[in-house]
């Protein structure tokens, strides 16, 4: 993609369909005359006196105690520079995102035009009353280190500038497994550090606090190594002053046993990294490019552990692991401060995790074998939903044995479970999923690329690594669409109806032809069938050609599922195939079956569908918890409809005794984890959240997923394919770009298993 596209992209992203990235919903009913009286005049009097009687009780009352600042002033964003608070509010915006999906946490993003320092704590003072905690952002320094020393001192709520301190506690978290796996103690090792701003001190002083010795760190930046003579350094600098005994950094480098940079990029060559200790420890941090790129440094020494601040790289050092989580503890205790026990307890939590057995969920959401406490993974990843249940509790642990929490935790089994309910606030198992196809693309076929929507979105997986596409229709409309929209990309172009694919297509003819002669079949009509898009996709998947294919976005689905199943059909052991989709809803991952193919299915034939469901959602990294529906609730009818869904539960409680499903049950208990244990206790779904609904026919599943996804504007993913021989999937009349993206990802990732476990690929 040409850098003006990606531009005018992220600009469309951010203007559209409604400016910005977060928004203030309610929370409380709102639809009759009685609940607004109560929300604000006469009710709203009552809280209001109670919390003047008491100021505490405003965390009783209001969102306070949920509720961060995250404000800035535009003087050090990303690496734009000082901007303005104005160019800020995008970043702060997101900040606030990030604080919201992984942690539950709201927030309001303040930008605050003043590079006065007192102006800046005077107007962060007087707004305070409204917050349960202040994330700072984006300040320079060495300002920011003034800035959060004082509102520390003087509010008595948390304070955290997270450029400091976020770096800080993943790094030194990501150090201390590093330096155990080297065989290395903290107060002996000589570290080399590349940057001086807020992050790299910060990263010091924490490191120190850790044991490591003054003596032994040596701080360069822009103008050289920090030594005694530089009269310019800021006091938070001047900590780090050495002796004057390198000249440069590949001076300092030479002997060194860990490297940090929070520079710039391509300042560290091999030759450098080779004259390292043995073992050397290598975080190179710099953003977008590290010091020294992860392949670079890693084919230069073979006993390297390295970490980087990218994605696409084992062990990132990723602030996402941090923030969010030290937050929600400290809020959750109503921490007066965020101190150092506090941020020394999230460091020693994290390096804790990284050496627990790694859950198969979280192996199968970044498409690992087997991820292990090791040299390439000595940091947990972003989205191990263990973080939320081990890094809060932790913090607020801390602040309630140093004396900071005013509310103190006494029931931590409940707790946890509060926690777990967070998780369900949020879309990021859409990341996993692109992620992970990222981690192989394979060659998707896109059937209708002459469609200005489907090219989009082959163009986002091609630039987005996700897919290699390939692009099948018209091939004039094609190459026009692409200079419409600037793909100017090599990508491969097949017109199935042009004279230049004749060799493919009597190829194509002749193999359909053998396979369907004896059923009414002539190489005639195979020769022509193989001109149209859905038949010559489905035969270049069959034959290898391709990894997979899509199609369906603008012709009805059975038009496009036709075609498929002769050329390709179900895999061994499969009588039908099935569809499932995935809903993003704000109570989290929610897969509803069969939505697309099967009418009205046997009972044999809905606990089929069930159990291919069921490894669906393990692809995505989660416990399927499956609940049959019906209309009747565990044999509150005899009708045969309620029957068979009785029996295709008793097919799978038989058969697939360690699948947690249940039913038959109406979808509002299956949907209500207390009702559902009130009512129902001896359910197998008891006490869970279901993330599974299987529908006793096409019509129920069908209706009830596209009134989610209307009613909510919930994401859609799917129709996925079940018990398909090869990676397949057909999209639904006029699919979205981005449902068309999520579909070439499920594409990729369904081809990745199939060809790591054989044709029936999704049934592993």
């Amino acid at each position: 993609m040409k850098k003006d596209s990606k531009r005018r992209e992220a600009l469309v992203y951010h203007a559209k369909p409604r400016p910005g990235k977060i928004a203030v919903v309610p929370t409380k009913k709102y639809a009759s005359q009685r609940d607004l009286a109560l929300a604000y005049s006469p009710g709203v009097a009552e809280p209001c006196l109670e919390i003047a009687k008491d100021p505490n009780n405003v965390y009783k009352y209001t969102a306070k105690g949920n509720l961060v600042a995250v404000i800035s002033n535009g003087t050090a964003v990303l690496g734009l520079g000082d901007i303005g608070p104005e160019a800020s509010k995008p970043v702060m915006e997101g900040k606030g995102l990030l604080f919201k999906i992984f942690a539950g946490i709201d927030v309001f993003d303040i930008e605050v035009d003043t590079k006065d320092v007192d102006s800046f704590i005077e107007t962060v003072k007087n707004i305070a009353p409204t917050f349960g905690g202040i994330n700072l952002e984006d300040i320079k320094a060495p300002e920011a280190f003034e800035i959060e020393r004082r509102l520390k001192e003087e509010l008595d709520i948390p304070v955290m500038h997270d450029d400091q301190h976020g770096t800080a506690i993943i790094s030194a978290a990501a150090l201390l497994n590093a330096l155990e796996i080297a065989e290395k103690k903290i107060e002996d090792v000589r570290i080399t550090v590349s940057g001086a701003g807020s992050a790299a001190v910060s990263c010091m002083n924490l490191y120190v606090a850790l044991g490591a010795k003054l003596e032994n760190i040596f701080m360069f930046d822009s103008e050289g190594l920090l030594t005694a003579s530089r009269t310019e350094l800021a006091p938070s600098q001047a900590r780090f002053v050495n002796e004057d005994k390198f000249s440069n950094l590949a001076e300092a480098l030479v002997d060194a046993d860990v490297f940090l940079g929070l520079s710039v990029g391509n300042i560290v060559n091999q030759d450098m990294i080779r004259t390292m200790a043995p073992k050397p420890i290598v975080f190179a941090m710099a953003n977008p490019n590290p010091e020294i790129p992860y392949q670079e440094a890693c084919a230069a020494r073979e006993d390297i552990i390295m970490a980087t601040g990218r994605s696409d790289h084992p062990n990132q050092v990723n602030n996402v692991l941090g923030f969010p989580f030290i937050f929600r503890g400290a809020l959750d205790v109503r921490a007066t401060c965020i101190n150092e026990e506090m941020k020394m307890a999230a460091v020693k939590a994290l390096a804790q995790l990284a050496k627990e057995p790694v859950p198969e969920q979280v192996n199968i959401a970044y498409g690992e074998t087997r991820l292990a406490y090791g040299k390439d993974y000595i940091i947990p990843k972003p989205f191990d939903p263990r973080l939320i249940t081990t890094v809060p509790p932790a913090v607020a642990k801390a602040a309630m044995e140093s004396g900071v929490a005013k509310e103190p935790i006494t029931n931590w089994e409940r707790y946890n479970e509060e926690l777990l309910e967070r998780l369900g606030e949020d879309n990021k198992i859409i990341r996993l999923l692109l992620d992970r196809a990222r981690l192989d693309p394979k060659r998707i076929v896109f059937a209708e690329s002459d469609q200005l929507d489907v090219l989009k979105a082959a163009q986002i997986v091609y630039d987005e690594g996700i897919a290699i596409p390939v692009l099948l229709g018209n091939r004039e409309v094609i190459l026009e669409l692409k200079e419409e929209i600037e793909f100017d990309a090599d990508v491969e172009i097949i017109d199935p109806k042009s004279n230049e694919e004749l060799d493919h297509v009597s190829k194509y003819a002749e193999i359909y032809w053998e396979s369907r002669k004896r059923k009414g079949i002539t190489l005639f009509d195979a020769k022509k069938l193989m001109r149209q898009r859905d038949y010559f996709a489905a035969m270049m998947v069959k034959e290898g050609d391709a990894d997979g294919m899509l199609s369906g976005h603008s012709r009805s689905y059975p038009s496009v599922i036709k075609p498929v199943l002769e050329v390709i059909g179900p895999a061994k052991g499969v009588q039908k195939v099935a569809a499932t989709n995935l809903m993003i809803t704000s109570r989290g991952p929610l897969f509803l079956s069969d939505t697309s193919i099967n009418i009205e299915p046997s009972a044999k034939e809905l606990a089929k569908i069930a159990q291919m469901t069921a490894t669906t959602v393990k692809m995505f990294g989660l416990e399927p918890v499956i609940a049959m529906t019906s209309y009747s609730n565990f044999g509150s009818s005899n009708n045969e409809k309620a029957k068979k869904v009785r029996d295709a539960v008793s097919y799978l409680h038989r058969y697939y005794p360690d699948l947690i499903v249940d039913g038959e049950v109406q979808a509002d208990f299956a949907l209500n984890r207390d009702m559902l244990q009130r009512k129902f206790p001896f359910s197998k779904l008891a006490g869970r959240k279901v993330n599974t609904l299987v529908f006793s026919n096409i019509d129920s599943a069908n209706i009830t997923y596209k009134v989610i996804k209307e009613l909510e504007r919930a994401e859609n993913i799917g129709p996925i394919m079940l018990g398909m021989s090869k990676p397949v999937h057909v999209l639904q009349l006029g699919a979205s770009v981005d449902e068309i993206v999520h579909m070439a990802a499920i594409t990729v990732v369904d081809a990745q298993k199939k060809e790591k476990y054989g044709m029936e690929g999704f049934l592993k």
